[in-house]
């Protein structure tokens, strides 16, 4: 079985190396078919560019010159999405769609300030400006040297065109009249067709670096801005940051009526029923103020774990590595827990360090399976590090719905990032960093 699978593996691999099929690839295909429409979409992006902005500036001394300015400015956002659309079929570069124009007030000047003040407007017109002297170049050398490149390498299958349609031997290297060199002896014709084949292998590199510098002008000028890019994160994240809050909030209200308060509710019934027996059966008063006695100290307990879940004062007074040791004592497994900070982050930093750690060490007790685990935090210049390994059963994932992904989620808010490598079999690995913030 082992040596079959083997074959089948070895028959799958190609045949030839990448330098060999690069010609014939799709990828080429694609970006030499997105080369030859680039003429007429920058001959047309280009023509529209100069004439709707000649057009508005000239109508600017009336009414319609703003309005019909704002008007050319909306038609370069639709070139540029089709841009966009063209690359993403073509280029695989996937470009986000700048966010929509939308004015402070209701109406149509309201709008079109909004059009004209748009950066992003602006950029789209820059871009069909550039862009179309680069069309030219990029289109241009790409379909001389494609076409010369399989022109050469083919050319001892179409040479006796020469003597039997134009008159000559071959192709001309020159001619002043009185000499004359074609390219019509076996050793030329293969000479020639070798020349052919190194520049059919060197093609798709000329055209990837020709579509580079298309990439370049898509994404820097047909996006959105990184400022509205950063925007709409920090909005995603305030969004996320306000559920964690309330959840925490529900969670928090949902334990103490389901915990503490049904307890010393409970306790306030027993010590009432054991004041009225105190007179009658004393035996059994004294029997029912040890119990209540009992219940409070289950409920303290739970006070003092709904605290140290909201935010434990060891980690307050003493910092990372004490909390994290304390956190590590209650874990089911033996855990090793390695802090090396020379100081200590910010308060809210290491808040969050304290619960994700807390968090993956409950999943460590409750699904891993694992027989030990390790803690190790540490800086790396402005980035706190932190990692939790066991030798578990793995699989472990970060699909929608589990509580990996919420972790991600939370941490994604404030900058930092969750990384997991958990195959299956084990062991698991998930690694944290954080922004420090001192």
């Amino acid at each position: 079985m082992a040596t079959d699978y083997g074959s089948r593996t070895q028959l799958q691999r190609p045949i030839l190396p990448t330098a060999l099929r690069a010609p014939f690839g799709l990828r080429m295909v694609k970006e030499f078919a997105y080369l030859l429409l680039n003429l007429p979409m920058g001959i047309l992006f280009f023509v529209y560019v100069v004439t709707m902005l000649s057009v508005s500036a000239g109508l600017l001394v009336t009414f319609l010159g703003i309005p019909l300015l704002a008007a050319a400015l909306v038609g370069c956002r639709g070139l540029g999405a089709v841009e966009r659309a063209r690359a993403r079929a073509l280029l695989d570069l996937d470009v986000a769609s700048p966010l929509p124009v939308r004015g402070e007030k209701a109406g149509l000047m309201s709008w079109v300030g909004a059009v004209l003040k748009s950066g992003v407007s602006w950029r789209h017109v820059l871009y069909g400006i550039l862009h179309f002297p680069w069309v030219m170049f990029s289109f241009v050398t790409s379909v001389t040297f494609v076409v010369t490149s399989w022109s050469l390498f083919l050319y001892p299958l179409w040479q006796w065109t020469f003597p039997a349609y134009l008159d000559q031997d071959g192709i001309a290297v020159f001619s002043d009249g009185s000499r004359e060199f074609y390219v019509d002896t076996p050793f030329e014709i293969a000479a020639a067709s070798v020349v052919g084949l190194v520049l059919v292998l060197a093609s798709p590199w000329l055209v990837r670096g020709l579509t580079t510098v298309d990439r370049l002008l898509v994404a820097g000028l047909l996006g959105p801005s990184k400022l509205a890019t950063r925007v709409s994160e920090l909005e995603s994240d305030r969004g996320v940051v306000v559920d964690t809050a309330a959840a925490d909030l529900r969670r928090i209200e949902r334990d103490l009526h389901d915990g503490a308060q049904a307890r010393l509710v409970a306790l306030a019934m027993d010590l009432g029923l054991a004041k009225e027996k105190l007179l009658e059966d004393p035996e059994a008063a004294a029997r029912m103020v040890d119990e209540a006695h009992g219940e409070v100290k289950v409920a303290l307990q739970e006070l003092r774990d709904l605290a140290r879940g909201i935010h434990p004062a060891v980690l307050t007074d003493r910092g990372l590595d004490a909390a994290l040791s304390s956190v590590a004592s209650r874990c089911t497994v033996p855990v090793q827990v390695e802090v090396d900070l020379a100081h200590r982050p910010a308060a809210a930093i290491e808040g969050i360090a304290y619960f994700t750690v807390s968090e993956l060490l409950q999943n460590v007790s409750k699904h891993s399976g694992a027989t030990r685990a390790t803690v190790d935090v540490w800086q790396v210049e402005t980035r706190l590090m932190l990692q939790v390994s066991d030798n578990g059963r793995g699989g472990a994932n970060t699909s929608a719905g589990s509580g990996l992904a919420g972790l991600a989620e939370r941490l994604d808010a404030v900058d930092g990032i969750l990384v997991l490598d958990s195959p299956v079999g084990g062991p698991t690995t998930v690694t944290a960093e954080l922004p420090w913030r001192k």
